[in-house]
Parts: structure tokens; C-alpha cells; sequence
């Protein structure tokens, strides 16, 4: 069906049914401080939209009193719900778990800690409303410390660009807004949180971005490091092959395992010739023994390629999950 523009959801509609307009998530890890600003701030923003909306804080397993911060407000608060998580599980089973929860036809997420400004929401949903399915957050004048936050981040921003082929400024900003039918084709495991776009990419999304605002911390302490960047660089992999394999990993591991094995019994074959012909000792030539490793691992590729297949297609035949995406059909039904 076509895009619907937010503007044409009434209030009326939303008695009828208990679907909302906006949800908005925001996981939360030790902030306590920052809580009641942040979503005070967050129905200010959004009832400039007359849109009905939520909020939605998911506590990953606060141990700053950030849980009962949460249930305090949400027991005085008819659009608050707070989502407590039984332990600390991350940002992306957090995220995940507040998608799960949420209601609204267009879902925005943020952080916790007050970086993010509420007040771009409107601006993104009315870029939405040009027809993408995902606006995404560019923090063009970022607050953050150069050395250990910005240049990594930029870094990261341009090979993730190039190896997605999403092209984004700022893939770690949280401030986005999506289309919730979009939320509902994708799955979250791992920390993809970060990789959002480039999964809503392979899933067809029309994808945006707009420059928001960005605040220095004002409570806390940042909860990220250098120490993520080989997670990064383990996640970026997975999304490579998700975007490029998912439903032919064969022609992958396939291909590994052919030139594989056809160097090996190329190999192989000098090797025999020069023995039965030539009469050449080759028993104590290391030709040998790249030979037969090339000959088992072109053997173990190409089984694995045939395993993977399975997998693909149980994964998507268990789920009924079909392997195009229709975005809309136009004349006689």
C-alpha cells in the first residue's frame, strides 16, 4: 500500500483502532538523572505534531536507580511505558525489545542520555513524509571528544558507507525515525542496532538523512569506548554477507570451494605427471601438501555452501518470509 502521510491520521482513527501514531523508544542504561528532562522534553516535542503518540523507555538493567526513576513516572504517566529488561543485555536487545512493545505507524528512537534533541522530532517526520521509510539522524556538529569519539566515528562512517552501500554521514546517531511495517521485516540480534539502515536497505527502504542538533552530556558518563570497534567491524561483516548472500550464500561458498578445488587438482595433476613420467620424487615437495589442502578445503567450501543453503531456505520458508518485498501494486485488483 502507498506510503500514508501523517498528516492524514486523525484522532478519530486512533479511538477506532489501538494502533498510534508515533512511538517513541528510548533504551535506557544509568540514567537516572536524566529521565523525567528527557520525557518531558520528548512529549513537548511531539504534541506540537497533534499526533497521539507513546514513549517508550526500555531500562536494559540500570544499577543507578534508573529503574525506579522509570516506574515512578510511568505509574504517574498515561503516554509513558516502561519496559524493564531482567538484566543488562545491550542497546540492540534494548531497542528490540521496544520495537516489540510499540504501537505506533511511525516509531522514532533516541538516547537516553539528553545528546539527542526531542525538538528534531517533528522535522524528521515531516521528512518522512516525503515518501521515505527511514530518516536518520546526521549529528553535523557533534559534541563529543575528538580523539576517542569523532575521528573513530568518522572512520567507521566511511567504511561502513562503502561496504553497505548506504551512504550516510553518521551511522551511530540514534535519532531516527522509521516506518513501523519497515520495523516489522527486520530482526535485530548481535548489536545491528548501529547497522539499522543498511538492514533497512536490503529490505527496500527509501532512506534519508537530515541534520539534527546535538548536546553535550550534561549527566553521566558515556557508556561507549574504542573497545567496540572489533564488534563493529564483526557486525559490518554480517550485514556484508546479509546484503550481498542471504539467499545465495552457495554462489559465496560455492565459488570459494570450485577455485579451490580446481587449484588443488591442478596441483595434484603436475605433481602425478612429474612423478609417473618423469620419475621425479615429489613425496617431500610442500606442493604436495597444498595440493590436498586445497582439494579438502574446496570439498569443505562447497559442502558448507550446500548447508547454508538449507539454512537460507528453512529460515525463510519456517517464517513464510518471502525473498522480495512489494512496495506497492497499482490497477485492478
Amino acid at each position: 500500500m502507498p506510503s500514508q502521510s501523517l498528516e492524514d491520521l486523525s484522532l478519530s482513527s486512533v479511538l477506532e483502532s489501538p494502533q498510534l501514531d508515533l512511538s517513541v523508544v528510548v533504551p535506557i542504561y544509568n540514567e537516572a538523572k536524566s529521565i523525567g528532562t528527557l520525557v518531558q522534553a520528548i512529549a513537548d516535542a511531539v504534541r506540537e505534531t497533534q499526533l497521539s503518540y507513546e514513549i517508550i523507555c526500555v531500562d536494559d538493567g540500570s544499577k543507578d536507580g534508573s529503574t525506579q526513576v522509570l516506574i515512578d513516572l510511568a505509574r504517574r504517566r498515561v503516554d509513558l511505558k516502561a519496559v524493564i529488561l531482567r538484566r543488562n543485555y545491550g542497546q540492540t536487545p534494548a531497542m528490540a525489545a521496544g520495537f516489540e512493545s510499540a504501537v505506533g505507524k511511525v516509531i522514532v528512537t533516541l538516547d537516553g542520555d539528553l545528546q539527542n534533541d526531542p525538538a528534531d522530532i517533528p522535522m524528521l517526520l515531516a521528512k518522512l513524509n516525503e515518501g521515505y521509510d527511514l530518516v536518520s539522524g546526521w549529528r553535523k556538529n557533534r559534541q563529543d571528544a575528538a580523539l576517542t569519539r569523532l575521528f573513530p566515528s568518522k572512520i567507521a562512517n566511511i567504511i561502513i558507507a562503502r561496504v553497505t552501500g548506504v551512504r550516510l554521514h553518521d551511522y551511530g546517531c540514534s535519532l531516527k525515525a522509521y516506518r513501523s511495517e519497515l520495523i516489522a521485516d527486520m530482526n535485530l540480534y548481535g548489536e545491528l542496532h548501529r547497522f539499522l539502515p543498511a538492514l533497512a536497505y536490503i529490505e527496500g527502504a527509501r532512506i534519508t538523512e537530515v541534520p539534527v542538533r546535538h548536546h553535550a552530556r550534561r549527566f553521566g558518563e558515556s557508556k561507549y569506548g574504542l573497545g567496540r570497534t572489533i564488534r563493529v567491524v564483526m557486525d559490518l561483516m554480517t550485514v556484508f554477507f546479509m546484503k550481498k548472500f542471504l539467499t545465495r550464500p552457495m554462489h559465496v561458498f560455492g565459488l570459494g570451494g570450485v577455485i579451490s578445488l580446481a587449484a588443488g587438482i591442478a596441483m595434484g595433476s603436475y605433481l602425478t605427471i612429474i612423478k609417473l613420467f618423469f620419475n621425479q620424487n615429489i613425496g617431500d615437495r610442500p606442493l604436495l601438501i597444498l595440493a590436498v589442502l586445497l582439494i579438502l578445503t574446496g570439498v569443505q567450501l562447497f559442502c558448507f555452501g550446500l548447508v547454508t543453503e538449507l539454512l537460507m531456505r528453512t529460515y525463510h520458508e519456517s517464517q513464510r518470509r518471502p525473498i522480495y518485498r512489494i512496495r506497492d501494486i497499482v490497477g485492478k485488483k
